[in-house]
């Protein structure tokens, strides 16, 4: 079993109970999107924002989306600005999958039960590329917000040291 590193994404957390805004020392980065439909406030606040379906809708959405980072950002609320990121970062791997599989499903067979809510194909078959060029452009506006979001200087700054409070 692979040990928790300091700055690991923490499910074995109640999130149903914590209130991220008011416990953010509870909070850990991880990597790319994880944790992101599970960090309340922030899930609630920014998820009913998040589409992809046609490239104006995810122009909107990823707009609407961006704005909110910079709000965070402006409130010194790094948990939240580091939530609208994963989603802008999840806007374009749900839209690159919706645009290389038309179904959204990457694998041929069902997760088994003890596999559930991990990544990777678990000895599942990949389906074949079904490209879907109205989802591809879709996931390239959501990339570019992303790509703003993780680069903005405020962000750095602000991730820098929550890790450097928080992850000691």
């Amino acid at each position: 079993m692979k040990r928790m590193q300091k700055n690991d994404f923490d499910y074995s957390l109640n999130f149903e109970r914590i209130d991220f805004r008011k416990n953010p020392e509870l909070y850990r980065v991880g990597k790319g999107e994880q944790g992101v439909l599970l960090v309340e406030p922030y899930k609630s606040e920014i998820l009913p924002h998040w589409r992809f379906k046609t490239p104006e809708i995810a122009a909107e959405s990823s707009e609407k989306i961006y704005e909110m980072f910079l709000e965070y950002l402006k409130e010194d609320d790094f948990v939240g600005a580091d939530m609208a990121r994963k989603f802008l970062q999840m806007g374009y791997t749900r839209a690159r999958r919706y645009a290389n599989h038309k179904s959204g499903k990457k694998y041929k067979g069902a997760v088994p039960e003890d596999k559930k809510g991990q990544s990777g194909a678990h000895g599942r078959k990949e389906l074949p590329l079904d490209p879907d060029t109205i989802k591809a452009k879709s996931a390239e506006i959501f990339k570019e917000k992303w790509q703003q979001a993780k680069t903005n200087q405020a962000y750095v700054q602000q991730k820098d040291k929550f890790i450097a409070t928080y992850s000691s």
